[in-house]
């Protein structure tokens, strides 16, 4: 079995969520999303708007996703690797180079970003309703 893992906040879910963790799921046969946690969001100086616990239901009932599990800290890519017994590593396409130093450990791919849609832009054109 070929397994594949992505990461991400999944905050405020829309299509190119949908079309990157479909095509992560091409590159395997069972795609693990670690999430980030709320407290890990707030290192990161972000706060979703949905919590972890519903971002996490949203992510389980897409037919994609195999497996979610929590991310805590930036450092912990590795370990996830290893214990999930990862093959593919996949993250955007905006994240590139960022990760390559993982491809001792498994293939590292960054796909594409589904153009003219991002949770920034969502949230952008909300505030001007």
């Amino acid at each position: 079995m070929r397994k594949v893992i992505t990461y991400g906040t999944f905050d405020l879910l829309h299509y190119g969520h949908i079309l990157l963790l479909k095509r992560a799921k091409e590159l395997g046969d069972h795609l693990t999303v670690a999430l980030s946690t709320d407290d890990f969001n707030a290192i990161k100086g972000k706060q979703a708007y949905f919590s972890y616990e519903e971002r996490k239901m949203m992510l389980e009932a897409i037919k994609y996703v195999d497996h979610v599990i929590p991310e805590h800290i930036w450092e912990q890519k590795s370990a996830d690797i290893q214990k999930h017994q990862i093959d593919v590593f996949v993250m955007g396409d905006d994240w590139r180079g960022k990760f390559d130093e993982l491809s001792t450990l498994c293939k590292v791919v960054y796909l594409p970003r589904t153009p003219d849609i991002s949770t920034t832009s969502i949230k952008t054109n909300l505030q001007k309703f």
